[in-house]
């Protein structure tokens, strides 16, 4: 209805013409499919091994004294700033973003599942070890049982911060990817062309959070 101009918000008949173009062109899936592959990637390495760690420093109170200065510091970090670091070690390939998302899944699993494993019962705990139960023991049958529902609330939180990681890369360093094809397209106002790529960041968060939800359900206790 020209009440703003379409150059500064684009416009619904031009994000849907823009879509499909971009999807007989074959283009916008290659760029989704790439920081998909980015995200999960960094996904699964992140929060694999931040959830370990964040098990295993239940194992020992001195290492986790020690250690919880260091991680509430490097979580105070801006990972942003981690980039030009990152983009020297791991060159500007798929590798960076990897590495960026994986960075940001790391510290909120372990975080989350280091403070699931001090929120299970005491009670519990201690008559483990009054029937003779070792640490080790204790870990593998309560510890590890009870993180559960705060691994898998981690996974949830985690599917937006790879997602951040891979298109923050992709907007540093990179030739292909959603977060590349945003900022060029944002460059030269192309807006509607922006909004079909935030809108197919949206799309992929939902199917991700959908896969992840199947899997919870086949760990209902």
């Amino acid at each position: 209805m020209e009440w703003a101009p379409v150059y500064l918000y684009g416009q619904p008949s031009g994000i849907y013409t823009k879509t499909i173009t971009l999807l007989q062109e074959g283009e916008l899936l290659t760029h989704l499919g790439l920081t998909a592959f980015e995200a999960i990637t960094g996904f699964i390495i992140g929060t694999t091994l931040g959830s370990l760690c964040g098990l295993a420093l239940w194992l020992s109170d001195t290492a986790a004294r020690i250690f919880r200065p260091i991680i509430v510091a490097i979580n105070g970090v801006p990972k942003i700033a981690l980039a030009p670091l990152i983009v020297v070690w791991f060159g500007v390939g798929i590798g960076a973003k990897v590495a960026i998302a994986a960075s940001l899944t790391f510290i909120v699993a372990l975080i989350t599942v280091y403070q699931g494993t001090k929120e299970i019962d005491i009670d519990l705990i201690k008559l483990m070890r009054s029937l003779g139960a070792s640490n080790r023991t204790v870990w593998k049958k309560v510890i590890i049982p009870g993180s559960v529902p705060w691994i898998m609330s981690t996974l949830r939180l985690n599917i937006g911060f790879a997602m951040i990681g891979a298109v923050v890369g992709e907007y540093i360093s990179a030739k292909q990817g959603i977060g590349y094809f945003i900022y060029n397209a944002g460059a030269v106002y192309d807006l509607n062309a922006v909004f079909v790529g935030i809108f197919g960041l949206m799309f992929l968060a939902l199917l991700l959070d959908y896969i992840l939800i199947k899997v919870e359900e086949k760990f209902k206790w």
